[in-house]
């Protein structure tokens, strides 16, 4: 079995924290990233381009893991 990187794990972290996020938006209207770091902050929106090149990133890494 192919062993992930810590840059995979970064990744897959990031991505799960995103899902998460969006989970509270959707459940509660509630932003946690908005919340600790100020809404449109630029933290914010840094953690948020962060994710989103995580999920692009994570397309290879499913590629990877497919491999035997």
């Amino acid at each position: 079995m192919n062993k992930l990187s810590i840059v995979d794990w970064i990744a897959l972290i990031l991505i799960v924290v995103g899902g998460l996020n969006w989970g509270l938006v959707g459940a509660f209207n509630f932003d946690l990233v908005a919340a600790i770091f100020g809404a449109g902050s630029a933290i914010a929106r840094i953690v948020y381009i962060l994710v989103g090149l995580s999920a692009i990133y994570s397309i290879f890494i499913l590629g990877k893991l497919g491999k035997k």
